[in-house]
């Protein structure tokens, strides 16, 4: 099947083989007018004359390409002026999980600081006990409606994590209630092991007992399973150490998996030191990183994943993203979708906080929510942007360009979505 989208305002990053930083992060390649002609789900070409750029792939055209030429289009689709941008990519998710938190919200609003309700036993904890008692089919139920949810605001490739197990098998269901779901639902669902993400009740006393739990048995029984590309920890006061961290995530790299890290969220404990030295693909929250551990992190290439909304939610600062671009560091944006510190699929509310509030430009917030974050989770050579041989996932903005995302406020601004040349969902 081919498909020719022709008079649309195509605004797209371009893929040089690494994540976009510096003043490239704001460079974007724009067609107005644009049209993209896909075959078999995958973009062929682009250009701003339709007829030129169906002439050139037809059977005479000739042109020097590694993308197949095609004999005759199948379905013109006229996007009547709007904006067209890839899909977005949500490299930071809890999407997984068994019950909302809503009376811990509550709690907020009324003066309690998240951390307070962590170490009482609430926060993450709160979701480890009703996960815990949840089955295989409930748990993915929700996660499949959580997955829709993102669909429906434009995301086409979705990173996932565990957490909210903090036991062997409590982990393992939820790892199979993600591959389950990603079976299921038409994006791309990247898995994260997460087994580390707080020190559980029950091991408050005698923490290095279950540090030697996720080292010699839960991550051997994750990695058995096959599901998850990467492991993540929560590195953070009252939580993981640095030490414990590095002794996690060493042995996670043992098994096969590739690294990421919570740090620096509330203090700045060398998180995001540690998260270069390792070599991890990403780092994420950094609110209290310096321009230390900035640096360090620009130095290795790891990228900083940044979760505005979770600082909306808890109303704490923004991490620094326009001070970590001009250090060289590569920005993604993410939702941190949970149920407990940020309630949110929706990855035109995070790009409206970052331009609005964290001091991007909304050139640099597009690439950090397409190609950087592509990157971020290793989907790059398919996803993040919209380029001869990559797929045919793009959004649809009821707008002519993405500034229409923070300029029409408290709105879902995705008209269409289009996994792999097909649509998938109309608003």
């Amino acid at each position: 099947m081919t498909k020719l989208i022709y008079n649309a305002k195509i605004y797209t990053p371009q893929d040089e083989g690494e994540p976009r930083r510096g003043a490239a992060a704001s460079e974007l390649m724009v067609l107005d007018p644009g049209a993209m002609l896909i075959h078999d789900g995958v973009v062929v070409a682009l250009g701003s004359d339709p007829d030129a750029l169906a002439a050139e792939r037809g059977a005479g055209g000739g042109a020097e390409s590694e993308t197949p030429i095609v004999t005759k289009i199948d379905m013109k689709i006229d996007m009547q002026g709007r904006c067209v941008i890839p899909g977005f990519v949500d490299p930071h998710t809890h999407l997984c999980f068994a019950a909302t938190r809503e009376n811990e919200f509550r709690m907020r609003l009324g003066g309690a600081d998240y951390m307070e309700i962590h170490r009482a036993g609430g926060g993450i904890m709160s979701s480890v006990r009703s996960l815990r008692e949840t089955a295989l089919e409930p748990l993915l139920a929700r996660t499949l409606a959580g997955l829709e949810r993102s669909l429906s605001f434009g995301v086409t490739t979705v990173e996932v994590k565990t957490g909210y197990g903090l036991e062997t098998q409590a982990e393992l269901r939820q790892l199979e209630a993600i591959r389950l779901a990603a079976e299921q639902v038409v994006q791309d669902v990247v898995p994260t092991f997460l087994g580390a993400h707080s020190i559980p009740v029950e091991y408050r006393e005698r923490r290095e007992e279950f540090v030697q739990l996720v080292i010699e048995e839960m991550l051997p029984a994750a990695a058995e399973t096959g599901v998850p590309r990467y492991c993540d920890i929560f590195t953070e006061e009252s939580v993981f150490t640095v030490s414990e961290s590095e002794r996690i995530l060493t042995r996670a790299r043992e098994f096969g998996m590739e690294l990421k890290a919570h740090v620096d969220e509330i203090v700045n404990l060398g998180g995001a030191e540690m998260a270069a030295r390792l070599g991890c693909v990403s780092a994420e929250h950094l609110i209290a990183s310096d321009d230390d551990g900035l640096a360090a992190m620009a130095e290795a290439g790891t990228i900083a994943v940044v979760l505005p909304g979770t600082s909306f939610s808890l109303k704490k600062p923004y991490a620094r993203a326009p001070r970590m671009i001009e250090l060289g560091v590569p920005v993604a944006l993410a939702t941190d979708c949970n149920p407990g510190s940020c309630y949110t699929e929706s990855m035109p509310f995070i790009v409206t906080l970052a331009v609005m509030q964290a001091g991007l430009s909304i050139e640099q917030a597009l690439t950090a929510v397409t190609l950087n974050a592509a990157h971020a989770i290793g989907a790059a050579e398919r996803a993040g942007s919209l380029e001869p041989g990559k797929y045919a996932d793009f959004v649809v903005l009821e707008g002519e360009s993405p500034a229409v995302i923070p300029y029409h406020l408290a709105v879902n601004p995705v008209r269409e979505v289009y996994k792999r040349g097909e649509l998938v969902h109309r608003a």
